[in-house]
């Protein structure tokens, strides 16, 4: 622990350097004796300017704050909404599952609908993910709602586009009206298994692109005609709402065109390719580069990642196995630190914004405020694997690599 005098000693010397007109981000590496400070600078990216994305997926924020959760900024406890704000984010990605019974109600319509309100009226941009599940989506689990099980895929088309219609609807009716919809959260295997599973080889479906695409379309559907029942006349001004398909494995140009070759065959009317980059999951940076170069211009599409991030340390909160430890760094390449975090995310925005065509939209943080606070875990019952790849400290201080947001703005 150190004392109040040297506290107040490193912010005397960053607010010092702010002044001399330097975008630092000072990160305490040790404190006491043998204390080090790490300075380094943010640069700016050519071409990226306050209209690109720069969000966060703040999903967790309502569980993680439900059980104790506090954020602060250089030790003054704040609206952790504001303090993303003053640090330049400008979007938020919020998910919603259908009965999350697993995870206490956390994320289901109505905590959904609190959430936006509360993100719209700071100012930000809202993206809504749909996992179209009771609990976590992803390439392993597609699981259908409990209460879908038992209905026929005619049926199950009709459930897809009366539940988005209705989500989408409620968000209008609470002023948080949306500005891009996910329909499907890393759908790379289809959804709502088994009806809409993709296998490859093929499943027993036959690996059912057909299928995928009339649940994917019902979804669309629901989006449009909520917003067009929100706004008939067009005399409201609600936002325009862009429709996004999101795939893992950002750094897999085989698989994109594998996957959306299939898509833009079968109509299916989407405006935005979303992207999971993790750089110890998800190939290399220049594979990246690549891939969002060539499917920007293959499908004439805008691309975004929609999900990224890194670990500042190696360190463990709450005693349950994190997700990143030293074979995930050694893989991506980058230090575990605040410095190495905010270089990471500096290069994967410098890499979206350098699409070409201006079809690189920008980038989310996944989960940048979920700490390590006992009930806030994966599910009821378990720790969180996530908080060292925070950009917050365990006890919840902004960490100086947020200030990449703001940063990265040519002035």
């Amino acid at each position: 622990m150190g004392s109040a005098a040297p506290r107040a000693w490193r912010r005397a010397l960053l607010h010092i350097a702010l002044a001399l007109g330097f975008v630092i981000a000072a990160t305490i590496i040790a404190l006491g004796e043998g204390s080090v400070i790490e300075a380094f600078e943010i640069a700016p990216i050519p071409g990226v300017t306050e209209d690109f994305i720069r969000g966060v997926d703040i999903s967790t924020l309502e569980k993680v704050q439900h059980y104790g959760g506090r954020f602060f900024d250089r030790g003054v406890e704040r609206d952790v909404l504001d303090i993303l704000k003053d640090r330049g984010v400008n979007w938020v990605r919020l998910k919603t599952w259908h009965n999350p019974v697993l995870d206490e109600g956390f994320n289901d319509q109505e905590s959904l609908v609190r959430m936006a309100r509360r993100v719209k009226a700071k100012g930000f941009k809202l993206l809504v993910n749909f996992h179209y599940s009771d609990h976590w989506a992803d390439p392993a689990k597609q699981y259908k709602p409990a209460a879908w099980e038992e209905l026929d895929f005619p049926e199950l088309i009709e459930a897809v586009y009366t539940y988005t219609k209705e989500v989408i609807a409620d968000l209008y009716n609470n002023d948080a009206p949306p500005d891009m919809v996910q329909v499907g959260n890393e759908i790379r295997t289809g959804m709502l298994w088994p009806d809409g599973r993709l296998g490859t080889p093929p499943n027993e479906h036959g690996s059912d692109f057909d299928r995928l695409a009339e649940l994917l379309k019902a979804g669309i559907r629901g989006v449009h005609d909520a917003r067009q029942e929100a706004d008939p006349d067009g005399t409201k001004g609600l936002p325009p709402v862009r429709i996004a398909l999101h795939l893992d494995n950002g750094g897999d140009n085989a698989l994109y065109r594998w996957w959306f070759d299939e898509i833009v065959k079968r109509d299916v009317p989407f405006d935005v390719i979303g992207l999971s980059y993790y750089p110890y999951w998800h190939g290399t940076l220049p594979e990246l580069k690549r891939n969002m170069n060539d499917i920007s211009q293959r499908y004439d599409k805008d691309v975004v990642v929609l999900e990224t991030a890194y670990a500042f340390t190696l360190e463990d909160a709450d005693g349950y196995p994190n997700i990143f430890g030293p074979e995930q760094a050694r893989i991506a390449g980058y230090p575990v630190s605040v410095q190495g975090q905010a270089a990471l995310v500096r290069d994967v925005m410098e890499a979206v914004a350098q699409v070409p065509g201006g079809r690189g939209l920008g980038v989310f943080y996944w989960e940048p405020a979920w700490l390590g606070v006992k009930g806030a875990g994966w599910t009821q019952g378990e720790g969180n694997a996530w908080e060292n790849q925070a950009m917050f400290d365990f006890n919840g201080e902004a960490l100086e690599s947020l200030n990449v947001f703001g940063a990265v703005v040519e002035k």
